[in-house]
């Protein structure tokens, strides 16, 4: 497989196993030394919060549990490789749906929501790992959030 190629499965292995709260998933698309940079929303939303290493990557996924779904979409990506290492910028946009703030108990597929989107944009570093490209280090930065209503939030995952 050509190195762009794998790169390119690696976003969409990460978008997937987001979406499907896949912590095990999440984490084996990292280096053991792996790292994932991501905002601090409570802040100025830089990256500043960093989860290092399998177990802490493997709990990133059930952190977004608190959505009724999620959908992650890679957008355009520039690679590089030298030797046997690589970097990347990934564009991408997630979708974030939850029920309306004054919903009471759980939502339901027909009730209206909200879609949190943030347009994305990784800076990752890959390293082969035996015969397979891995992340090393993945930095999230948001270049932009929208909330939009939505007249029904769909199935949940």
């Amino acid at each position: 497989m050509m190195d762009s190629a794998a790169f390119r499965q690696l976003s969409m292995g990460y978008a997937a196993a987001v979406d499907s709260l896949d912590g095990v998933a999440f984490a084996a698309l990292f280096t053991t030394d792996g790292e994932l940079w991501v905002p601090d929303l409570a802040g100025d939303r830089a990256p500043t919060i960093c989860r290092a290493g399998p177990a802490a990557l493997e709990r990133i996924p059930s952190g977004l549990a608190r959505y009724h779904a999620t959908h992650h979409r890679v957008g355009p990506a520039v690679y590089a490789v030298e030797g046997e290492t690589g970097t990347a910028t990934v564009t991408g946009v997630a979708h974030h749906l939850r029920s309306l703030p004054d919903a009471s108990g759980p939502a339901r597929p027909h009730d209206p929501g909200i879609d949190v989107v943030w347009y994305l944009q990784y800076e990752d570093e890959y390293r082969r790992d035996a015969s397979e490209w891995r992340i090393a280090r993945r930095v999230l930065h948001l270049k932009r959030i929208e909330e939009r209503p939505v007249d029904h939030l769909g199935p949940a995952r």
